[in-house]
């Protein structure tokens, strides 16, 4: 782990407006995460998990604060700006695979590459599903493979671009409990491989007791920032 900060945020919020009142889905928030960390975010359905993750990633704007993403103060660019910085830096893994159902999981896990113009993508692709135990299954559409299968694809598919961020939503969610332990071992290896900064929403304890840092939300506020081990993530509310 170094010293550098890969996600910093300062007071972030978000209320959104139902008819003539508003709703605070999040309440203000300040969060430092360095290069290598892994940080899990905790708390009950409603509780705004969701909400932090998809502010921090740059998927939507907070109502107040500011957030820098890899150096970039992403709050104030525009959406196409926003985007190009999480094609540079970030990699998602949701709970729902989201893998497209018409190409096969080398072409899945290609994609990414070819839409940055990438150099020897089916090389490259190719290396992360054999380094996730799918090898055998280049050629196999999502209907053919496990949940366990679709979800080792899109770990695939997020790191080999190679990420300095990634988010995961429920990556374990929708998995059996052998599988699901096998994919956050998964996780965790590449994470430290790479250095790569992890942000995870999860209801699995187990998944959070192995991050540096659990970020417990209550109603929208912080109400923990406990460290686990190593050098914790700074997070107050």
């Amino acid at each position: 782990m170094t010293d550098e900060t890969m996600i910093k945020a300062a007071g972030i919020e978000k209320e959104v407006a139902i008819g003539s009142d508003t709703l605070q889905i999040l309440k203000p928030a300040h969060l430092s995460i360095k290069r290598g960390d892994s940080v899990a975010i905790v708390g009950t359905s409603g509780s705004g998990k969701s909400t932090l993750l998809g502010l921090l990633a740059g998927l939507d704007l907070p109502s107040g604060g500011e957030i820098e993403l890899a150096g970039n103060l992403i709050t104030a660019m525009t959406e196409d700006e926003r985007a190009q910085v999480r094609a540079q830096y970030v990699g998602f893994v949701f709970q729902s695979f989201q893998l497209m159902p018409n190409l096969t999981a080398i072409e899945n896990v290609m994609l990414p590459l070819e839409l940055l113009d990438s150099a020897n993508e089916r090389e490259r692709a190719e290396n992360m599903l054999e380094r996730v135990g799918l090898q055998a299954r280049l050629d196999h559409y999502p209907r053919q493979l496990s949940g366990g299968e679709q979800q080792r694809v899109a770990l695939a598919r997020a790191f080999v671009t190679e990420p300095a961020i990634l988010f995961a939503d429920e990556p374990t969610g929708n998995l059996d409990t052998k599988t699901g332990s096998h994919i956050a071992d998964l996780l965790f290896q590449l994470n430290q491989e790479r250095q790569t900064t992890l942000v995870l929403v999860t209801h699995d304890v187990k998944l959070a007791e192995r991050c540096h840092q659990v970020v417990t939300l209550e109603a929208g506020a912080v109400v923990a920032g406990a460290v686990i081990a190593g050098d914790a993530a700074e997070v107050t509310s």
